[in-house]
Formats: C-alpha cells, sequence, structure tokens
C-alpha cells in the first residue's frame, strides 16, 4: 500500500475515525512505510486534513430584505415606519422587533450594517452575490457554492458537496457551478419535509446494478464513437447518483425523526424544516447548503410582508445556531444571512419599499467568525453608508477566510482565461478570531 493509498484511507468528518479504520490504517502504514507513524502521515497533508469537515450554510432572503424591518431599524425616524427596534442579547446592539429569537443569539452573531453594491435588479444583483462577479454574457461564473464544493469538499462523500433547499431556484436566479462543471452543481431540494422523489431505487438493488453496467456498455460504444467527452460527464453525474440512492446516508434528507421539541424550535416552516435539514447535512459531511425563503420583495405592504416571512425564519435562523453551538458543530459551520440587496429608505405610496443595493446589511456566525458585533453603519436616515463600507468581494474574502479557501485560487474559464474566486477586496476587519 503506498503513503498516498494510506492518506486516502484516513478519513475525517463530524462523526469523527471509524476505530476500526483508524487502527487498520495505522497499522497498514507502519507496514507500507517501515514504520512510519501516523502522527508522520498525517503531517504529510497536514493542510489538507485541517481543512476537511469545514462547511457553509447560506441562508438566502430571497428578493432583498428590508435592512430597516430587519438588522438595521430607525425608529422614530421618518424612514423607520412602525418597526421597533428591541434590545438583543449584546448590550448596544439592537436589531428589528421581528426577530426576538434572533435577538438573543447575539452573542454569536456578526452584523454588517454597511454592505454596498450598484445592483439594483433581481437577477443581476443575485447573481453577483452568488458568484462575486456582475452577469458577463462570455462567461457563466461558478456561485460560491459551487467553488467552496470544489476546493473543501470531500468527493468520496456519498452525499452531494452542494445542496440548496427549498424556495423557489428559479427566482432570485439560484447560481450553480458556471464553468467548473456538473460535478460541482447543486442537488436541489424542493420539498424539505420529506425525502426526494429522486433519491429511491424502483427496482432491487442487484437488478439497478445489472441496469447501470447495460447503460455503460452502451456508453462505450458512444464514447468510441466520438462523444467521449459527452460519455465522461454523464457517467460522472450517474456515478454520483447511483451512490447516493444506494447509500444509508440519504436518510439525512428525512427530518422527521429528530425529537418533537427539536422540529418545534426550528418551526414547522418549509424554511424551518430547511435549516433543520441543512444541519442534518453538514453533520453528514456536506460542504455547502444554501436554505432560501422568500419573498422578501416588498414593494407593497412591506411592514406586513417583513413580518410574516420572519415568523418563519426567525426561529428557524436561532434555532440553527443554537443547535450547531449545541452539537460543537459552530465552530466548523459558517453561516451567513443575506438577500441581493436591501429596501428603499423612503416608504413607497404603497406602504412599500423598493430597490435599494446603495446600502444595506446581512449577517454572519460560526467557524471563526467574533459574536456580538455590529461592523460599520448606515447614516441616521438610513440613505448612505456612514462609515466602514462592505463590498461584495470584502464578504467573499471573509467568507474564504473563514473556511481555509484560498480566495485568489484560480480556475480556467472555457477560454482558458484564469479567473480567481475572489477578484479583490478584503477581509471584514476584526470578523475573525
Amino acid at each position: 500500500m503506498s503513503t498516498s493509498h494510506i492518506i486516502e484511507n484516513i478519513r475525517l468528518s463530524r462523526r469523527g475515525f471509524s476505530r476500526r479504520r483508524f487502527l487498520q490504517t495505522v497499522s497498514a502504514s507502519a507496514a507500507a512505510t517501515g514504520g512510519l507513524g501516523f502522527r508522520d502521515l498525517m503531517a504529510v497533508e497536514a493542510e489538507k486534513l485541517r481543512r476537511r469537515g469545514k462547511s457553509m450554510i447560506l441562508l438566502w432572503m430571497q428578493g432583498g430584505p428590508s435592512q430597516f424591518e430587519t438588522f438595521d431599524p430607525k425608529p422614530g425616524t421618518s424612514n423607520g415606519g412602525p418597526t421597533e427596534a428591541i434590545q438583543t442579547s449584546v448590550p448596544g446592539i439592537q436589531i428589528a422587533d421581528n426577530f426576538p429569537r434572533v435577538a438573543r443569539m447575539m452573542d454569536d452573531i456578526a452584523l454588517v450594517r454597511s454592505m454596498t453594491n450598484k445592483e439594483g435588479s433581481h437577477p443581476r444583483a443575485s447573481y453577483q452575490m452568488h458568484t462575486g462577479y456582475i452577469p458577463s454574457g462570455s462567461v457563466k461564473h461558478p456561485s460560491i457554492g459551487s467553488c467552496i464544493a470544489q476546493q473543501i469538499g470531500d468527493a468520496n462523500n456519498e452525499l452531494p458537496s452542494f445542496v440548496s433547499i427549498g424556495g423557489n431556484p428559479g427566482a432570485g436566479g439560484m447560481q450553480g457551478a458556471g464553468f467548473l462543471g456538473m460535478d460541482y452543481e447543486p442537488f436541489v431540494v424542493n420539498n424539505p419535509g420529506q425525502l426526494p422523489s429522486n433519491v429511491a431505487i424502483p427496482v432491487a438493488t442487484r437488478r439497478f446494478d445489472r441496469r447501470l453496467g447495460l447503460l455503460g456498455q452502451l456508453e462505450e460504444e458512444f464514447s468510441a464513437a466520438g462523444a467521449s467527452q459527452l460519455v465522461e460527464t454523464h457517467q460522472s453525474l450517474y456515478g454520483k447518483s447511483s451512490r447516493l440512492v444506494k447509500s444509508d446516508d440519504v436518510s439525512a434528507f428525512d427530518v422527521s425523526d429528530e425529537p418533537a421539541k427539536l422540529r418545534d424550535q426550528y418551526g414547522d416552516s418549509s424554511f424551518g424544516k430547511g435549516c433543520l435539514l441543512a444541519r442534518r447535512l453538514v453533520e453528514r459531511g456536506v460542504t455547502f447548503v444554501e436554505v432560501r425563503s422568500g419573498n422578501w420583495d416588498s414593494h407593497q405592504n412591506n411592514f406586513e410582508q417583513c413580518a410574516n416571512n420572519a415568523a418563519d425564519v426567525d426561529p428557524a435562523t436561532a434555532a440553527l445556531i443554537a443547535d450547531l453551538k449545541d452539537r460543537g458543530m459552530l465552530k466548523d459551520t459558517l453561516i451567513v444571512w443575506m438577500g441581493e440587496f436591501g429596501r428603499t429608505p423612503k416608504i413607497n405610496a404603497r406602504t412599500g419599499r423598493d430597490h435599494y443595493p446603495r446600502v444595506f446589511s446581512m449577517a454572519m456566525a460560526g467557524s471563526g467568525i467574533i459574536g456580538g458585533q455590529v461592523y460599520g453603519a448606515s447614516t441616521d436616515d438610513g440613505s448612505a453608508v456612514e462609515d466602514s463600507p462592505v463590498t461584495v468581494q470584502d464578504l467573499f474574502q471573509t467568507v474564504c477566510q473563514s473556511l481555509d479557501v484560498k480566495a485568489d485560487h484560480e480556475n480556467l474559464s472555457p477560454l482558458g482565461r484564469p479567473m480567481k474566486i475572489v477578484d479583490g477586496g478584503q477581509p471584514i476587519p476584526g470578523f475573525l478570531a
């Protein structure tokens, strides 16, 4: 057994080492390397091993949540409307009264009130907030989820590295792998309240395997006829799919076996079940999970719409942070709460707020993020950044540093152009331990 094979057999996950595999691996390493010990083997690829187990959960507020009704309320001002501010667990930090449970978790949360951007249309802003790039007709950029799955995902995990849960993937422009290819496309779960419909084998396993064998023979003929690249992509997709449907880990998608008390804490909404599912997935080694909530596009009845959305999002967000923390997983799991932009300070004639990328808010927790703080500020009327502006590139730099991902890693576009995961920006000062 070679050293590379020995290292490949060392599997780190949130469930820890298999004791039997640990002993087998150490014994094999001693025999194969003339006494090279386990500690030495760990040192060979220390950086890779250190990064395993990191994950990110993106809580995506599709439509653009109002900063005034979430994390930057302005009560008593002409732009503040009826929304009140409430105290959080951190003295001096207040958020909107729509989020009482999140307020109690503020010790673990870092807020940014000075996000700023120029994209004010849903498709363009959603694209940029997912990829770090503005849309271009010449290239489809990979989402940050696909990039993270590529960089730190475990290709041997039977579950997908990137899962997107709930909401309407077509609304707000859910982004996929772009030019990174099929291996890093998200596995979409439309209804987090039940097992996905396409993860059950319709026939006996032996018959299923025979069908795959026949398919492989047909594909070999097709490949020989000049379609090798197409066949390779198809085989990769079918290989991953077959491993998933035959895996015991597919049970991770069924949240019904969680304790009733815990399910109640997350809430019975699609978003609540999605957050609970996200925890179950990262617990089993999934690298990136996006949970979608919508619609926050409050051009009319803003205050009622935000309150209704928050009734689902507030308990689920707070429960997710608390649950991860209780299980010792928050230190390795980054949570990012954001939408594509904010809403206008001025309340329109329909009691709504319109698109406003000039200044808006977002939140982060876990994976080295120092909670209990607010970075940046908007002006008293909420119309502009008062200090410490944060760009999309700054946010992505922070995400990459939190997850030990090299932000300047370059992937080649189909035209052969090297493109960094993040082009520019700096990590948010004081956000990371």
